[in-house]
């Protein structure tokens, strides 16, 4: 009796270890950079009103499921060495499938429902938002270990430019509904200007592109 006992406590123990072990070794779960404020999920991106809920600081964050669909918010600052007091802010929201590649790397494919705001008080429209629908390719990824701070991620762009690394923040992927969540068409107009001429400028979302840089990035990755 005790014997077996004593082999249930080891098998247990193994399988709790494996368990773990898996948690911090994959990306699969909801990951967020710096102090955890951009989280994906329904508490920074509203499709049905192309809107967002600002958090108190910068980041990014990740999500992914076991079965192929991602989530992404990003909430950035951008500088300009030129003009020092044109500092804009960039937010956005898209989500899709992803596919890891036999080498490692991973292609996400939008939705085509995602969205940014843009706001930039030296630009001639200083706030707008437009639709965002560009395939990303994550040219490699690590987790690794921190004492401290516990399970980190690492992803790296096309280019091999790091995103910042990310906490692990649940197993369990916090995301909106894995489907498009809006309606769009392309391209949109999302903004009108009038110039000194009284013709009037459209700004045109960039749904369904995909960058040139991206697109060489997948061509020569994916071989």
């Amino acid at each position: 009796m005790i014997l077996t006992s004593l082999l249930a406590l080891f098998a247990s123990t193994a399988l709790a270890q494996q368990a773990v072990q898996q948690t911090t070794t994959t990306y699969f779960g909801t990951w967020s950079s710096g102090s955890g404020n951009v989280l994906t999920g329904p508490g920074f991106a509203n499709p049905a009103n192309e809107s967002f809920n600002y958090p108190p600081t910068t980041g990014i964050s990740y999500s992914f499921t076991q079965d192929g669909f991602y989530e992404t918010a990003r909430y950035r600052f951008n500088s300009n060495g030129s003009m020092p007091n044109c500092i804009s802010a960039n937010l956005v929201w898209h989500h899709g499938t992803y596919q890891q590649q036999p080498n490692g790397s991973i292609v996400l494919t939008p939705f085509g429902d995602g969205f940014q705001q843009v706001q930039d008080p030296c630009a001639p429209v200083s706030n707008f938002v437009q639709n965002y629908n560009v395939t990303e390719l994550l040219s490699t990824w690590a987790v690794t270990q921190d004492p401290i701070l516990g399970s980190r991620l690492f992803l790296y762009q096309f280019d091999g430019t790091p995103w910042p690394p990310m906490l692990f923040m649940s197993a369990t992927p916090n995301m909106l509904p894995t489907r498009s969540l809006r309606n769009i068409s392309a391209p949109v107009v999302i903004a009108k200007r009038s110039t000194n001429d009284g013709d009037s400028v459209r700004l045109w979302g960039i749904s369904g592109l995909v960058s040139s840089a991206v697109a060489a990035g997948l061509a020569s990755l994916l071989l």
